[in-house]
């Protein structure tokens, strides 16, 4: 298999991503067939995959907004992959150009790529670090010279929690993350979940199959379950929904909507 110039040395391109297939499943170019591949074996139990994450960004894309709304002007985006069209710095600073963005991510193609965007943007960074050793985040010395702690920040965990398993404790790490944030600070959250899939649990658990297959398991969460990740947070109407139905720029109709973007869960929550 040739390797593309992109692609980082070291890397195993023969083994797939969760960060290029979803790079694939958003229509971008920084994806190999093995990815290719895994992701359209997903999609044959759950065709609505790219809808899902369509859904998943635009949520993302509203909540940076609505952080600047309230004044927020920090970003830690923790499991934030290949950078898409539309991610959470041209967002940010295209509204406030003064805005801070650190991107965090342990895959190596994720971290290569994101530092090519981001040269020559002084307020924007990447750095290598894993969401379930939360005090080797705060301390990255990247992230620590661009984000001030003391003062608020939105913490982004979209679509990275149901990649932790339980066994990895991600509510302890979590909570640690929010122990490190000033008072004022968001959470900013999606989740997968088997409420809402337009499938059958059995069906949908082919796909979900897929991702332990390639050793990245997908954990689907109780909305009840994801809640708890709010813990010490107050919840910011319309609190945890299908993401189609947070602050939604303009009405949503659930009955003509594809029924695949109201899968999983998204909310924000602020730290008092």
């Amino acid at each position: 298999m040739e390797r593309p110039a992109w692609a980082p040395q070291g890397i195993d391109i023969s083994v797939p991503s969760v960060s290029r297939m979803y790079d694939f499943y958003l229509g971008g170019s920084h994806n190999f067939e093995v990815d290719r591949e895994a992701a359209r074996k997903a999609m044959e139990f759950m065709p609505g995959l790219p809808k899902i994450m369509q859904a998943n960004r635009a949520f993302m894309r509203r909540a940076v907004r609505y952080a600047l709304g309230e004044g927020v002007t920090q970003f830690l985006d923790i499991g934030s992959g290949i950078p898409t069209f539309g991610n959470v710095h041209e967002v940010a600073q295209g509204i406030d150009p003064q805005a801070r963005v650190a991107y965090v991510d342990h895959d190596p193609v994720a971290v290569a790529h994101s530092r090519a965007v981001l040269e020559g943007n002084s307020r924007a960074v990447i750095a290598t670090a894993d969401l379930r050793r939360p005090k080797e985040i705060r301390e990255n010395p990247e992230i620590s010279g661009l984000l001030d702690f003391d003062r608020p920040v939105a913490l982004l965990l979209v679509a990275v929690l149901h990649f932790i398993e339980d066994s990895d404790d991600p509510q302890t790490a979590v909570a640690e993350l929010r122990d490190l944030l000033a008072p004022g600070s968001l959470l900013v959250v999606t989740h997968a979940s088997y409420e809402g899939i337009p499938l059958t649990q059995e069906a949908a658990g082919g796909a979900v199959g897929v991702y332990e297959k390639i050793r990245n398991p997908l954990v689907m969460r109780s909305r009840d379950e994801i809640g708890r990740f709010f813990d010490g947070y107050a919840m910011v109407d319309p609190g945890l929904v299908p993401m189609p139905l947070w602050r939604p720029d303009t009405s949503v109709a659930q009955e003509t909507e594809d029924p695949y973007a109201f899968s999983g869960f998204a909310g924000v929550g602020r730290k008092a």
